[in-house]
């Protein structure tokens, strides 16, 4: 059997010439750039001439033995923190996700107290525990305590530092994880119980990995925060960054070159872990366009 031919239409010569592209014309970017540099070479030239910066005596500081152990401290702070903070926070934002009205309750309640009084306010709170409780009494609840101890002698301002950052940090920490987790699809969920995987498995393979993408830069931006935010801990003279630069200063008057010292190491410490920030963001965004 031979199929018909099917004749091809003919050519239409009445369209006339095709139109012709004309690129998109941006008159202002090339001079919008310009003035970008010439701004960028005058806080350079600024920044190099003007003998006020004092560089040698930021060059003889930057690695002083001393401030490099406020740098560590720092970093200490700032690694308690994130680490109790974001631990506390989980079980919050799995308590705000209950069913439980009782759970869901006390942990909005929790976020509410955390997120409406400042820091500093915390850390003092922390750190005067002992005016209100000269003694901390363990033992049954309600009932006869065991054994107790100084206030003094168990939160050291170190402690107080800790605990302040650790429970105002987890009050923003609860919110991430809670709509890291709110941000997966619901069919993900009923997919995964339908196959019979198990609760725990569903969680750790299926749901937390979506949910990472969208904790992740939040968090990120958080623990380089709290980098900045540990400079608060200077109320408590404990020698992290901003408050050793402060004494140094105090003890030699190159105010300027001390506080430039500060700003290079914080610049260095929020770097690496922005950079951090993007590897970790890449390893979780693998497989969406």
């Amino acid at each position: 059997m031979t199929l018909p031919r099917i004749e091809s239409a003919p050519a239409r010569h009445d369209e006339g010439p095709a139109p012709k592209v004309v690129p998109a014309r941006h008159l202002l970017r090339w001079p919008a750039a310009l003035g970008v540099l010439i701004l960028l070479a005058m806080a350079a030239n600024a920044l190099v001439t003007n003998p006020a910066w004092e560089w040698d005596v930021v060059g003889a500081y930057l690695f002083a033995p001393s401030v490099v152990r406020s740098v560590l401290l720092t970093l200490e702070l700032t690694a308690l923190g994130i680490v109790l903070g974001f631990a506390l926070g989980t079980v919050l934002a799995l308590m705000r996700l209950s069913p439980n009205p009782l759970l869901s309750s006390a942990a909005f309640g929790y976020v509410w107290l955390f997120r409406s009084l400042p820091l500093i306010l915390q850390l003092l709170f922390w750190y005067n525990l002992a005016l209100l409780y000269p003694r901390l009494s363990f033992g049954i609840p309600f009932g006869p305590g065991f054994f107790d101890i100084g206030t003094m002698d168990l939160v050291s301002p170190l402690a107080a530092a800790t605990l302040g950052l650790a429970l105002h940090q987890a009050a923003y920490a609860a919110e991430i994880v809670r709509g890291g987790l709110l941000s997966v699809d619901p069919g993900q969920r009923e997919a995964a119980a339908a196959l019979g995987i198990p609760r725990a498995r569903r969680f750790f393979r299926i749901i937390l990995p979506q949910a990472m993408r969208s904790i992740v830069p939040n968090a990120g931006n958080e623990i380089i925060g709290l980098v900045k935010g540990t400079s608060v801990v200077y109320i408590m003279a404990l020698p992290e960054l901003f408050y050793q630069v402060q004494v140094i200063y105090n003890r030699n008057g190159r105010v300027m070159a001390l506080l430039l010292v500060a700003a290079i190491w914080y610049l260095i410490l929020t770097t690496v872990l922005s950079i951090a920030q993007h590897y970790v963001e890449r390893h979780y965004g693998r497989g969406r366009a």
